[in-house]
């Protein structure tokens, strides 16, 4: 038995406002409205059975995935919390340029060797998160949901397939499916 498909769902709105704010390891917990949006995708996956459902240890993520799941069990996995942002961690991007405007043109540059100040780098989270992709994909399962924050899910669809994500996907609350074919690769699906 292999992993055949990958349900992918962003968390929700937090507490301090991630949509605005870059909080990466800070663990911050969902809003009403993250949890609102969380029940929304909830409908998007009803009725479907999957074997597996899977968070970060942080708790947008595993409070999002507990709504989500229907009381099934929900499995942590390390290597697929959020980016480390370090000194810009809970700042917007607006204050970030502001305070740090040569590293923040560097960062806009989506450069490989960028490392967030007292952070991570790009290439250690990148790393990081393909090792938990291939622990989800190794998975004796057949079908799996991975309730996600968003720099990661990037990452798992980047890695898995050759159809990079928008700048702006996945967005609060947003669902994307995944599928493997019979070469053995991924695509992404229309539906979840």
């Amino acid at each position: 038995m292999s992993l055949r498909r990958l349900v992918l769902i962003r968390h929700g709105e937090t507490v301090g406002r991630s949509s605005i704010r870059f909080f990466g390891s800070t663990d911050v917990e969902l809003s009403d409205e993250g949890r609102a949006q969380m029940r929304g995708a909830a409908l998007r996956v009803r009725g479907e059975h999957f074997d597996r459902w899977v968070a970060s240890p942080l708790r947008r993520s595993w409070q999002a995935a507990r709504i989500v799941s229907a009381a099934n069990p929900v499995h942590l996995q390390g290597n697929l919390r959020e980016v480390d942002f370090g000194e810009w961690e809970g700042l917007t991007a607006e204050e970030i340029q502001v305070r740090d405007p040569v590293l923040y043109a560097k960062w806009c540059e989506r450069s490989v060797g960028f490392a967030y100040p007292g952070g991570e780098s790009r290439a250690s989270f990148e790393e990081r998160v393909v090792c938990g992709a291939e622990w989800l994909i190794a998975l004796p399962v057949i079908s799996a949901v991975a309730i996600l924050h968003k720099g990661v899910i990037r990452t798992l669809a980047g890695h898995l397939t050759s159809d990079p994500l928008g700048p702006e996907e996945p967005e609060l609350g947003g669902v994307i499916g995944l599928k493997r074919i019979s070469s053995g690769g991924w695509v992404r699906t229309s539906d979840p």
